[in-house]
């Protein structure tokens, strides 16, 4: 399905605060596959806006679990905020995005994947497998805590934003590489669990493309028939990545992946889970997709009103009875009623 343009709506999104964390794990408990790619500490370089915080010089991944408060009805995501591979935008594309999982009931699994990386395609899988190799893992260890966690492995998918959205997209079109395998990590990998998501939701996803006009699909993202239903969006002023959505919908069209992609007039780039113009609707739209495909529960439906139920009592309709006495005092007139006679 796709829809170019959307007239604006007035969507009222309630985003409240993402439950507590419940548990933060590290991926590689006895140490990264590779050797950490900077000796600084890690940092908030965004520290002057205490709201918006950008972590970077990541050398120890983790992943944090954002349970509802209520109603969980058992889907989890993971999500991998975005920031061009050298920093992560931890709120808005972050915990704002586990409190807008957890209004629907789903378990947020945020990831904090490696950065930064080496820029350009020195930075990228495959001659950089750090991103992959964490998303993997992360995936893995998602649903081999699924009993303890309360989330079902069948309902356990991934949201990315940015260059989150083409971690989240590698990952679709990756899921079982093997370097781990040959690395000193491989002792805290299984890879016998599936690492592939139950549904991929990309919001104006990045270097997913070879050349600048962004028509040409990287042979690295090519999408296979088994990988997962994805949902795009992005904003047609996006300076950036606009025509990069498009790209890769027709190449999800061309392998027989079902998609959805919805291509709003403004927005920019980096819009993140708030209603900012006409891409604020995405949020709304993601979670019917995710509705659509069995991943979260249908919203209740009204019951018509078909009057009593059959067999049911009903009283009958109010009336004066015949012999009503007089009141007293007039004997001569009788008291006004709207009421009809009892039959």
């Amino acid at each position: 399905m796709v829809r170019m343009r959307l007239r604006p709506l007035v969507l009222a999104l309630a985003l409240t605060a993402a439950a507590p964390a419940q548990q933060t794990l590290p991926l590689w408990p006895h140490g990264t596959p590779e050797p950490p790619q900077t000796s600084a500490p890690e940092t908030d370089n965004n520290a002057a806006h205490p709201h918006d915080i950008h972590y970077t010089n990541v050398t120890v991944p983790t992943l944090t679990v954002y349970r509802p408060a209520r109603g969980a009805n058992g889907a989890a995501a993971l999500v991998f905020p975005g920031g061009s591979y050298q920093v992560l935008a931890w709120n808005k594309e972050g915990t704002d995005t586990c409190a807008w999982l957890n209004s629907l009931g789903v378990t947020c699994i945020l990831v904090k994947y490696r950065v930064p990386q080496p820029k350009g395609d020195a930075g990228h899988f495959p001659a950089d497998p750090d991103d992959l190799e964490d998303a993997q893992q992360a995936m893995r260890l998602a649903r081999a805590h699924a009993a303890e966690w309360h989330i079902d492995p069948a309902r356990t998918g991934v949201v990315g934003f940015s260059a989150g959205g083409n971690l989240a997209a590698l990952l679709s079109t990756h899921p079982a590489d093997t370097h781990i395998a040959s690395t000193p990590a491989a002792p805290d990998t299984d890879p016998r669990i599936d690492a592939t998501p139950s549904f991929t939701i990309l919001i104006y996803p990045a270097y997913l493309t070879l050349d600048p006009g962004l028509t040409q699909l990287d042979p690295v993202y090519k999408p296979s028939p088994t990988q997962p239903p994805t949902f795009l969006a992005a904003a047609e002023n996006d300076k950036y990545f606009s025509k990069t959505p498009l790209t890769y919908y027709a190449a999800l069209l061309d392998a027989n992946v079902p998609a959805e992609l919805h291509l709003f007039p403004t927005g920019g780039h980096g819009f993140g889970v708030y209603p900012r113009g006409d891409a604020g609707q995405w949020p709304m739209l993601a979670a019917n997709w995710l509705r659509s495909l069995g991943m979260i529960p249908e919203l209740p439906r009204p019951r018509p009103d078909l009057g009593p139920p059959t067999g049911s009592s009903v009283p009958p309709p109010p009336c004066i009875p015949a012999a009503t006495p007089p009141p007293p005092g007039r004997p001569d007139k009788p008291a006004p009623s709207d009421l009809p006679p009892c039959p």
